[in-house]
């Protein structure tokens, strides 16, 4: 095996403590986005078919939960996320029932590329926790940022989320993943917010490039673009966040102000108005947001007559 399938538990924002399951051999997916952190797909196919044997998928991790449950480690998540698309495998559904007596939330994160499809819908709905890629809801952005199978139509994708959705009871979230110059547009994120604000997913994430990319023309979108598309999730009434990449102490209170304010600026923007009154409330001023600017750790950035902090991003 030259892959682990069982590996963490490894920190998320999202998902707490999350160990992740491998289901998919490596490389083996429906797209070939062009910012994938993999490289470029192996296999790429349309067709689900069976990969391991979910009984000795589901040994596998009761084998660890068992040691980590020994050595007193917490995990919050079971989670499905393989080096390539999860519900290429036809048996996902049984793997999600055969990891439920384990007593532990179970999560897919997928690129929703085969939502259309009803036997994937049903065998999500075993899950208590699914994120779905909606990079763009435009058939020409759409294949220029995710680089589809052929086969695979965007109507049945957003048709097969709002489907999904309206049956789902579990906590269902968006993430749409921005590139400079591709799906990073105003026109490209008020169509991704309208689109989304219908699914009413629970958290609409923004994320960024932040490894190696398939594509060396790919890049994050500007801190600029990116708190637009922020203010525009925002409009649309969807409860957005960040993802870029900064794993520190999102979810703490300290009582270093500094670390506070990275930490809120890596989740979303804060208007100036918020990081004065912040600042009030630790005794300091606005020296340290201008030392933080010019480390290069926090950028500024103008919407709609306001200014907004942002936790400033590596670009590769």
């Amino acid at each position: 095996m030259s892959y682990q399938r069982v590996f963490g538990p490894v920190p998320s924002r999202r998902l707490g403590r999350s160990l992740g399951i491998n289901n998919i051999p490596p490389k083996i997916c429906t797209y070939a986005c062009v910012y994938c952190q993999l490289g470029n797909a192996i296999g790429m196919t349309d067709q689900r078919k069976e990969f391991f044997d979910p009984a000795v998928l589901v040994g596998e991790v009761a084998k660890k939960v068992k040691e980590l449950n020994a050595s007193q480690e917490s995990i919050d998540y079971l989670t499905i996320v393989p080096d390539g698309e999860p519900t290429l495998d036809l048996n996902l559904g049984r793997l999600l029932n055969l990891l439920k007596p384990l007593g532990i939330k179970l999560a897919v994160i997928s690129n929703a590329s085969l939502i259309g499809l009803p036997e994937v819908r049903d065998d999500l709905l075993n899950a208590d926790w699914v994120s779905l890629k909606v990079d763009s809801t435009q058939q020409d952005t759409w294949k220029a940022v995710d680089r589809p199978h052929g086969k695979i139509k965007l109507s049945q994708i957003l048709e097969g989320i709002q489907e999904f959705a309206r049956g789902f009871t579990g906590e269902l979230v968006s993430e749409t993943m921005l590139v400079q110059g591709v799906n990073d547009g105003e026109e490209n994120i008020k169509a991704v917010a309208s689109y989304l604000k219908g699914v009413e997913p629970t958290r609409a994430y923004l994320g960024i490039p932040t490894r190696p990319p398939a594509e060396n023309f790919v890049s994050p979108p500007t801190e600029e673009n990116l708190n637009q598309a922020f203010q525009i999730f925002l409009e649309a009434g969807l409860h957005a966040e960040y993802l870029i990449g900064y794993e520190g102490n999102e979810f703490s209170s300290t009582d270093d102000i500094e670390t506070d304010l990275l930490s809120i600026t890596s989740v979303h923007p804060m208007r100036e108005d918020a990081v004065s009154a912040l600042l009030a409330r630790a005794g300091e001023d606005f020296k340290i947001v201008d030392k933080l600017i010019k480390e290069g750790k926090l950028a500024s950035s103008a919407y709609r007559g306001n200014t907004y902090y942002i936790r400033k991003f590596t670009r590769s």
